[in-house]
């Protein structure tokens, strides 16, 4: 059984390349993403590939193999399925799950994690709108209506529907709460930029000024 540090490496490495197209990850971005030191990535690169996880390759990074590839998934499976079923079942906020998921995710079975599945029924995307593998080792996909657009995208005057967050730290999400633009909120666009690095948006009647790193964060739909 893989330990809990390879499972999160593999999930780390999975995240970085997929977000880069494709291209390794390296040590840098996993010493970063993992809060641990540059040496302690290396020490556990050579590992993985050891464990013919990943292919290591010095100054040019690490890719997982398909054996790390299907093991990234199914921890990202379990974690996103494990999100979603605290949201629904027990009332947590987006903002609580996160945490309690990467613990969690370590110790339930293939088997609960299938059950979950069938009483969520097979949902598409977790609490953020990220997508959800399936259980056979599938892709991961953004559902088909999701277009590749931020909010600091668009153009002023456009409606917008928010279908994902990529920023899922506690402190943003808190903030997106606080500010009405939860899963599925639509607003539109008032000012785009409104200057000093911000933008204008009318959300549930309420007209916030968003940073335009921050709305970088936000993948939305046609309203």
């Amino acid at each position: 059984m893989p330990s809990l540090t390879v499972e999160n490496y593999v999930k780390t490495i999975y995240q970085i390349v997929s977000g880069q197209e494709g291209r390794a990850a390296t040590t840098g971005q996993l010493a970063t993403a993992l809060d641990v030191s540059p040496g302690t990535v290396t020490s556990m690169l050579k590992t993985l590939d050891a464990a013919r996880l990943a292919t290591h390759r010095p100054y040019e990074g690490v890719a997982l193999t398909r054996a790390g590839r299907m093991l990234a998934l199914r921890m990202i499976r379990r974690h996103r399925l494990i999100e979603l079923f605290l949201l629904r079942t027990l009332d947590m906020s987006w903002d609580e799950v996160h945490d309690e998921a990467e613990h969690m995710e370590h110790a339930v079975s293939d088997l609960l994690v299938d059950r979950i599945d069938t009483f969520l029924g097979h949902p598409d995307v977790d609490p953020h709108g990220d997508p959800i593998p399936r259980g056979d080792g599938e892709a991961l996909q953004p559902p088909k209506e999701e277009p590749a657009r931020s909010l600091a995208e668009c153009a002023e005057g456009s409606t917008f529907r928010l279908t994902r967050v990529l920023d899922q730290s506690a402190g943003f999400l808190r903030y997106l709460t606080d500010s009405g633009l939860v899963l599925g909120a639509t607003g539109a666009v008032e000012r785009n930029p409104d200057g000093a690095g911000l933008m204008r948006v009318r959300v549930n009647k309420r007209v916030l000024s968003l940073a335009i790193e921050a709305a970088g964060k936000l993948v939305v739909a046609d309203a």
